[in-house]
């Protein structure tokens, strides 16, 4: 719990600085008591408050009260704050007392100032192991807090062994995000970016349809340039951990108790190493389509490396994985069909992901709604006939299931340590990255209530390196972190959706600005009009902080990267406002959202 603040304020009674501050002040106090305690030193007239704060003498309460930086203050009201150690800390007049009041009042993250402090993991110098780390898992956390680590001395290995998919899949050092996820799906969303340009824009901004057109789009010569990306990234990084003295071992590895592990090369052959302190970056796997036949389906572990185009594809699921994959499945031709169980982008914003599925379903991707594969067989052609859950049956050349993911924990032998896993998923609860096993900790997709994200784990894993071994108590913050699903039109995220803006801080207590726009470079082009991009602003009605901002359109991610560090920062509504926005640009409608959906108005943009 917060430590009480003893707040003083003086002033005159007929001041109206001092009446406002004071009055805000003590506003708060009833809100907040256990947080707020206000001692109002109150004067009749000017003359007597001057007589107090001054002296005839000018050596009066300002002086002698130990506030040295408050030697010129003489105006009302005159505001510090008491300390616990004698001390005095001042604040100032109406003006910054009132950003003092608006500070104090902002909303804050339950644990948000508490320091990262660990229980003690029996680590010394001399402990005598052969590493004083071992990373077990070689994806973006993992190498991240393997080079942090090194780079305050520490004797570090990391291990990364590639399990093959069910389907036979299997990949370099990088983990998911460079391999299976993030980089081979940006580019082939890139890929059906530029045919819909190619297709759609080119004529009204003067071009002929290019031949391209004519010859249509090569999945092998796609998927061969972004292999070739993906190998050079795999062999960069293990350039880099040589450089960064970090020990790379391409093994399997498995507890054998709380500081051993058994190694297992891709020959078979069993070793074992010893560490002080072990993280778990493992991450995560696709989880399997649990139906009668469903090893015929693959998942996003073997979708990018495919040696020819999948044809005719069902994808399974509504998640952002399957909906990215079928939008640029769609985007450059493939057939594609999604199944959807429920709604799309649970957990996303809802008006957003309605909007984001009718524009979908505009560009050649169709929906199943409301069911599920019940059943997967091959027919005499090879291709694969799905029975749903409603008795409609289909055939499609590829069944690409996107349902979820559970963690990669299942062969790391924790029950060997009694660690603690979640038994539905496999993921590991923790305090400040710290697992049940003091000496064991957890980073990324395989720990529990972790964003599944790259740049999330990249950014526990050095917090975490800095805390282990250079004295640092810096928690990582998991609130406020952008994100963007890359459908084929892009919408970027970050703080409260509506929905979860209405269940924390209740019906009526937030306000959304908003508004639909084309943005210039779609000006042009007749298809564009009947899907604008949109924008959202989610505003705390009483502090005016801002607790959501979501955008859907061109370049959505990197739109929402810089608005992202404004809500690390406590951006307000009018902060928006004030800012004064880049013309013409799609990101300029963020600072420029003045229509309310209480107001019943259009949220149609007119004009620039």
């Amino acid at each position: 719990m917060s430590k009480q603040v003893v707040f003083h304020i003086g002033g005159w009674s007929s001041c109206g600085f001092y009446s406002k501050a004071s009055n805000v002040l003590a506003s708060l106090s009833i809100l907040f008591p256990s947080r707020l305690k206000v001692v109002d030193h109150k004067y009749g007239s000017r003359d007597e408050y001057r007589s107090w704060l001054i002296g005839t003498s000018g050596s009066g309460f300002r002086d002698t009260f130990g506030i040295s930086k408050a030697s010129n203050q003489t105006s009302s009201p005159f505001a510090w704050i008491e300390s616990s150690d004698g001390g005095n800390s001042f604040v100032g007049g109406c003006d910054d007392t009132l950003a003092w009041c608006k500070d104090f009042c902002a909303p804050k993250e339950e644990g948000g100032e508490e320091k990262a402090v660990h229980v003690d993991d029996g680590h010394t110098k001399g402990h005598g192991y052969d590493y004083d780390l071992v990373v077990i898992g070689g994806g973006s956390g993992g190498m991240a807090a393997s080079k942090e680590a090194a780079k305050f001395g520490a004797k570090v290995a990391v291990l990364d062994f590639v399990k093959p998919s069910p389907a036979g899949s299997t990949w370099g050092l990088g983990g998911t995000c460079v391999n299976v996820g993030c980089i081979p799906k940006k580019l082939m969303h890139n890929a059906a970016l530029i045919g819909e340009i190619l297709s759609s824009d080119t004529e009204p901004f003067g071009f002929t349809a290019p031949q391209a057109l004519e010859k249509g789009h090569s999945w092998e010569k796609m998927r061969e340039a972004v292999q070739n990306h993906i190998r050079g990234l795999n062999f960069n990084y293990r350039v880099t951990l040589r450089e960064k003295e970090v020990t790379y071992l391409n093994k399997l590895g498995k507890f054998v108790d709380a500081h051993t592990l058994s190694l297992t090369d891709k020959k078979g052959k069993v070793s074992q190493i010893t560490s002080s302190r072990f993280i778990i970056a493992t991450g995560g796997r696709p989880s399997p389509l649990n139906c009668e036949g469903g090893e015929l389906a693959i998942s996003s572990d073997d979708i990018f490396s495919l040696e020819q185009n999948p044809g005719k594809t069902l994808c399974v699921g509504a998640s952002y994985i399957a909906l990215e994959c079928a939008g640029f499945l769609a985007g450059i031709g493939v057939d594609t069909e999604v199944a959807v169980r429920s709604i799309l982008l649970r957990g996303f914003d809802r008006e957003i992901a309605d909007k984001i599925g009718a524009h979908m379903e505009d560009h050649g991707v169709k929906f199943r709604k409301g069911v599920v594969p019940a059943k997967l067989e091959k027919n005499g052609e090879g291709k694969i006939e799905v029975t749903f859950s409603d008795g409609t049956k289909d055939v499609y050349d590829t069944v690409f299931a996107a349902i979820g993911r559970s963690a990669d924990t299942g062969k790391l032998g924790v029950e060997n340590i009694n660690l603690k896993v979640n038994e539905r998923n496999g993921k590991i609860p923790t305090k400040f990255e710290q697992t049940s096993v003091p000496n064991v900790y957890a980073i990324g997709d395989v720990m529990e209530g972790c964003p599944e994200l790259t740049p999330v784990a990249i950014q526990a894993g050095r917090h975490l390196a800095r805390r282990l071994f250079d004295g640092s108590t810096t928690p990582m913050d998991y609130k406020n972190i952008c994100t963007t699903v890359f459908t084929p039109m892009e919408f970027g995220t970050v703080g409260y959706n509506e929905e979860d803006a209405k269940e924390k801080f209740g019906c009526g207590s937030y306000e959304v600005y908003h508004s639909s726009f084309n943005p210039l470079e779609w000006s042009l082009s007749e298809h564009r009009g009947k899907h604008p991009a949109f924008a959202k602003v989610i505003v705390n009605k009483d502090t005016d902080a801002v607790l959501g901002i979501h955008y859907l359109g061109p370049h959505a991610g990197e739109v929402t990267q810089g608005f992202g560090v404004a809500m690390k920062k406590g951006v307000t509504y009018n902060d928006l406002l004030d800012t004064v926005g880049i013309h013409p640009t799609s990101a300029e409608v963020l600072t420029d959202l003045t229509v309310s959906k209480s107001s019943g108005k259009s949220a149609d943009a007119k004009g620039c």
